[in-house]
């Protein structure tokens, strides 16, 4: 029984620290590992409406397909009605097609929040 109990505890605190089976092995390591809960910068500044830091880090680098939370920069823009935005990824190689962790497109995201200028803008370019 304290076995159990110690195990369950074990895994508790694991779980609690946000261990993930895709961080890297903690063996001989004192550093601590959690999992993200809200979206990088990246995102983050694409939620907001950013377009100039979104340009910024497109310059540095950021990569547009790049998954945040399970969903692409792409897949962010339509959920939140970011018609600039959108063009901007789009522009920089965005695959609108790349579905999130949850099944999605981007399309799908601008459907389901009612994001009429965001749909507009994945219509046209995939007409193109």
């Amino acid at each position: 029984m304290k076995k159990t109990i110690l195990a369950l505890t074990a895994i508790c605190m694991l779980v609690a620290n946000g261990i993930s089976a895709n961080e890297p092995s903690l063996a001989g390591s004192t550093d601590v590992y959690s999992v993200a809960f809200e979206p990088n910068t990246f995102c983050k500044a694409i939620m907001k409406g950013d377009v100039e830091t979104v340009k910024k880090l497109i310059e540095l680098g950021e990569d547009v397909n790049r998954k945040s939370l399970g969903m692409t920069p792409a897949h962010f823009a339509a959920r939140y009605n970011q018609p600039e935005i959108l063009k901007l990824l789009i522009e920089n190689g965005a695959n609108l097609k790349k579905r999130s962790d949850k099944g999605y497109t981007a399309k799908r995201y601008a459907e389901m929040s009612n994001a009429t200028q965001a749909l507009e803008v994945i219509e046209n370019a995939m007409k193109k």
